[in-house]
């Protein structure tokens, strides 16, 4: 089918940049001073606690700032903090707040909504879970400093108030809401501010630079340094049809193309009033999701079977479909390429098994009850993958009840704890990357802490100790047989089964400059010339 749909889409994209490529080059539409951005997915939640949703994340960093974020290097740099101090037995962190910073309203931000602020993320976030494990007190200390006690030594204390998802500072009024509740009040510090009066959901979304908004005197890198707002207004448009998108693009209509279809990305490169930028030097990570609440997925050996039904380069053949761009197999969880890369205990699962796939379900107890899988209509790497599992599935005598809907429907019905035939889900797609999927604490969808993991709500608690016993390690030869040791458990409990890794490039006006490699898209330090 994906085939079929890209023979027919190749000649209409092919005669429209051959078309664009053959005149002079565009004028762009609209003024230099806003930035139109043809965005991933429709904006419907605005908590970037409360979900993971990627494009709820971009939206937290338009208007959020952080206490430190990573360099290109993954080193943890300063942000909203000015400096801090740790005692001699590691135990206390003392952090002061840079002068000068303002939420939205015009309100100073204090230690007081940095505290509040990091106590709600560290009730919902994996890595601020972690330190919260490890901590005795998280408080204030003066108006503009606060303080981190520890019960015991923990080395990852900066690199987790860095963590690329965002320990975004609200104010204490809005941190105080409760971690499973969505927040409404969307007033921050960062570079821009959200224009609720022009927000129309399904199809625009409106930030406006923060004039009052202070950036570091360093230069932008990665996500630290001075994030310097240089168009007025960034305009996102949720243009579902990437046909569509990618006109508007050509017509200058757009500047920025968030996630092109990598059918499109030979014949963008042909055409010389667009370029292709790489963000994410680690690149992306697909990942198959099993809800361990209900049968057959409450069972390991239904999760083991998942891995079974189709090679790597099945699901990235369709959803890729150029090998410069993809890895052939994958068996790192934390991602190849990265300082954690290891593929121990993957070995048994590096090709397809259909009759051992059937034997292990009906192990489980699988009997050919309906299999809910959700299906993100207007996600097409998402999209294809669900398909290429849907396939193995039914190859190994699973019945499978194909779920369509929109990402950002998706977003909110993964959350639902509700069995699959009264509105829950088995099994779901979704996607990772950067510095974060790197690292077994930082890793979102590795979180094996049964209720407090995120949707599927995968539950292995003896994983779960094996991860902080490599937190805990601060000796890197030390630490590499823990994380070999947690690696091969994973490999037998699957929190999720990762698919493939590749690279996604977004497109862009040939007048648009300063796009950072952040390992995913940030406005600041763009314009238009």
């Amino acid at each position: 089918m994906r085939m079929r749909m890209r023979r027919l889409l190749a000649p209409l994209c092919a005669a429209l940049l051959g078309a664009v490529a053959a005149q002079p080059a565009l004028a762009q539409t609209g003024d230099r001073n806003t930035l139109r951005v043809a965005i991933h997915a429709n904006l419907q939640i605005l908590d970037p606690v409360w979900t993971t949703g990627l494009i709820t994340l971009r939206h937290g960093y338009l208007i959020y700032d952080t206490l430190y974020g990573m360099n290109s290097k993954f080193e943890p740099q300063p942000q909203m903090v000015d400096r801090h101090t740790v005692s001699e037995d590691g135990l206390l962190w003392d952090f002061t707040l840079r002068e000068g910073l303002a939420f939205h309203d015009g309100q100073p931000v204090r230690a007081a909504d940095v505290v509040a602020s990091l106590r709600r993320w560290m009730q919902r976030d994996p890595m601020g879970q972690r330190l919260a494990q490890f901590s005795s007190a998280v408080e204030t200390s003066g108006d503009r400093s606060f303080s981190i006690k520890l019960r015991e030594r923990y080395g990852l204390v900066l690199e987790t108030l860095a963590k690329g998802t965002g320990t975004f500072v609200m104010p204490e009024r809005v941190a105080n809401t409760p971690p499973n509740t969505q927040i409404t009040d969307t007033t921050g510090s960062g570079p821009f501010i959200f224009q609720r009066e022009e927000w129309r959901p399904g199809s625009l979304v409106v930030y406006r630079r923060n004039p009052d908004y202070k950036p570091r005197p360093e230069p932008a890198d990665f996500l630290s340094g001075g994030k310097r707002a240089l168009v007025e207004r960034v305009e996102w448009r949720y243009i579902p049809d990437n046909n569509t998108a990618l006109a508007a693009l050509n017509a200058g209509e757009i500047d920025y193309f968030e996630a092109p279809p990598m059918d499109f990305v030979p014949l963008m490169e042909r055409n010389r009033n667009i370029k292709l930028e790489m963000i994410d030097p680690l690149g992306t990570q697909l990942l198959v999701r099993s809800n361990w609440l209900y049968p057959p997925f409450n069972d390991v050996r239904a999760r083991q079977a998942l891995a079974l039904l189709a090679k790597q380069e099945d699901y990235m053949r369709v959803v890729v479909g150029n090998p410069k761009y993809y890895t052939r197999w994958c068996g790192a969880i934390f991602q190849c390429g990265s300082g954690n890369d290891t593929d121990a205990g993957s070995e048994a699962y590096r090709d397809p098994d259909l009759a051992r796939a059937k034997q292990l379900l009906q192990e489980a107890g699988y009997k050919g009850e309906r299999i809910v899988v959700l299906q993100p209509s207007d996600r097409p790497q998402y999209n294809a993958a669900t398909m290429v599992l849907v396939q193995g599935l039914r190859r190994a005598g699973v019945t499978v009840d194909v779920q369509a809907m929109d990402w950002s429907t998706l977003l909110s019905r993964r959350a639902r704890r509700d069995p699959p035939e009264s509105g829950g889900y088995h099994l779901f797609i979704t996607g990772q990357g950067g510095p974060d999927t790197a690292n077994p604490v930082a890793n979102t969808w590795f979180n094996s802490r049964c209720d407090k993991a995120n949707p599927g709500w995968a539950c292995d608690m003896d994983l779960d100790g094996m991860v902080a016993d490599w937190a805990k390690e601060s000796d890197p030869s030390a630490r590499r047989p823990l994380l070999e040791k947690l690696h091969r458990r994973a490999w037998e409990t699957f929190p999720y089964l990762t698919i493939g890794q590749f690279t996604q490039p977004i497109a862009v006006r040939s007048n648009v400059h300063g796009v950072l490699a952040a390992g995913q898209p940030v406005y600041w330090n763009i314009e238009k010339r």
